[in-house]
């Protein structure tokens, strides 16, 4: 399928790294918050455990803001003031949302801009919040702690940084 007349199809950038434990998991997060920025939207998918919430503390320390960071499965959504000047973090859980009309009630796109959004089980719904942005994939090797992190950057804003802010240059 072909992009409509005058709309060029998003650049897409892909990194995979392995990531052994929790506490890496978490470092990973922290390298990732290096090169946020308000506007920025990260789009979390992964089996139950894999590690989402682990990988948005590391971002959550990196951006500097108030926690504590824990899933936000109950009440959909948290944000997250910064502590140092930076965008606050806007931590989304969709895990128990019907579909992208109740994403939509939640009125991100309003806060879009200045924050810096994770929605955890957000494919195939948080697409639509932003053009450019951060998709993680993350599997759990069998019975190991060790995962593998699929991160995809769509769109121009990531295709020349994504191998930058993995390796934490």
């Amino acid at each position: 399928m072909s992009e409509p007349e005058g709309r060029e199809a998003p650049m897409n950038a892909t990194v995979t790294v392995r990531v052994p434990g929790a506490e890496d998991m978490r470092e990973l997060g922290l390298r990732l918050a290096g090169g946020l920025r308000a506007g920025d939207l990260l789009v979390l998918t992964g089996d139950l455990g894999a590690g989402k919430t682990t990988l948005t503390q590391g971002v959550a320390e990196g951006l500097k803001v108030r926690g504590p960071i824990t899933s936000p499965t109950f009440v959909i959504a948290r944000v997250h003031p910064s502590l140092a000047g930076g965008p606050p973090l806007v931590h989304v859980d969709a895990y128990r949302l019907d579909g992208f009309a109740e994403l939509d009630d939640l009125d991100l796109d309003a806060e879009i801009a200045e924050s810096v959004t994770v929605v955890e089980w957000g494919r195939g719904l948080a697409e639509g919040l932003a053009d450019d942005r951060l998709e993680v994939v993350i599997s759990r090797a069998d019975d190991t702690e060790e995962r593998t992190v699929t991160i995809i950057g769509v769109g121009a804003r990531w295709a020349s940084v994504i191998g930058d802010l993995v390796d934490g240059s």
